[in-house]
């Protein structure tokens, strides 16, 4: 825990140290004086709130379809037999096994035509189609806990499938939607690699991107990087905090499962 807890408290300590502090040469693990300058500087600047918001919209609208799509996926994996299924599983299986840099290439050749470089839309589908298989299984592995007894009973009652998934079945699978929101929405917050190599205009630039603003070839301004960094952990936290009761039964029963 102390850890991986250590870099957090540095990213925050360099936040707040002045700037005569930080370049003074040796390690300090607490600064004799602290400022919030850094802040000021970042919220000044007008890109800062832009590729803040095109996070935030990126991030939310990827959790949201991936969740939806996962557990549609996910719940057809579990209940049905169908012809193909083995095969399916098997190719989204083989998306997790291969580095994402190779297929850059081809997604940018592909997007181009299509107009979706340059696009926050881009990036939500993108993240989405690589968010999917994992987020599939996760969800699958929840409605393989929960008896088909239930559904069938409430189908005997006289509901439909689709009702009886709304109803019966939905409630219990909370924490496993909990656990492929925040997997899903971590992942395209803090994802760097195709948002640097499918967008070089400003305005679909993302937040992760946008830290990169602050270092040049020669120099890398510290403090407001920091700054910039501990700010960008406000919606990730907010957000889990939000979900905090269903993704810790979701990931306490997926590893149970597991």
């Amino acid at each position: 825990m102390a850890v991986a807890m250590f870099p957090l408290y540095w990213l925050f300590k360099v936040s707040v140290t002045p700037n005569d502090l930080i370049y003074s040469g040796g390690i300090q693990f607490w600064p004799a004086r602290t400022s919030w300058e850094h802040y000021a500087t970042v919220i000044r600047t007008g890109d800062f709130l832009l590729y803040f918001r095109n996070s935030i919209i990126v991030s939310s609208v990827t959790a949201a379809v991936t969740t939806v799509l996962a557990a549609a996926a996910g719940y057809a994996f579990s209940r049905f037999t169908f012809r193909g299924k083995f095969w399916i599983v098997g190719l989204m299986l083989v998306t997790q096994m291969f580095p994402l840099v190779i297929v850059i290439a081809p997604i940018f050749r592909m997007f181009g035509p299509l107009g979706l470089t340059n696009s926050l839309t881009g990036l939500i589908i993108i993240y989405t189609a690589f968010n999917i298989p994992f987020a599939t299984f996760l969800m699958q592995s929840f409605f393989d806990g929960i008896p088909k007894d239930l559904e069938e009973a409430a189908m005997i009652d006289g509901a439909t499938r689709f009702k009886a998934l709304l109803q019966i079945i939905a409630p219990l699978t909370l924490p496993g939607l909990a656990a492929t929101l925040g997997f899903s929405f971590t992942a395209a917050w803090s994802e760097i690699l195709f948002a640097m190599m499918l967008n070089s205009s400003s305005s679909s630039t993302t937040f992760p991107v946008g830290l990169l603003s602050f270092s040049t070839r020669a120099t890398v301004d510290y403090g407001p990087m920091m700054a910039s960094g501990v700010l960008a952990l406000i919606p990730v936290c907010v957000f889990f905090l939000l979900i905090q009761r269903y993704l810790v039964q979701g990931l306490t029963a997926g590893a149970v499962k597991g």
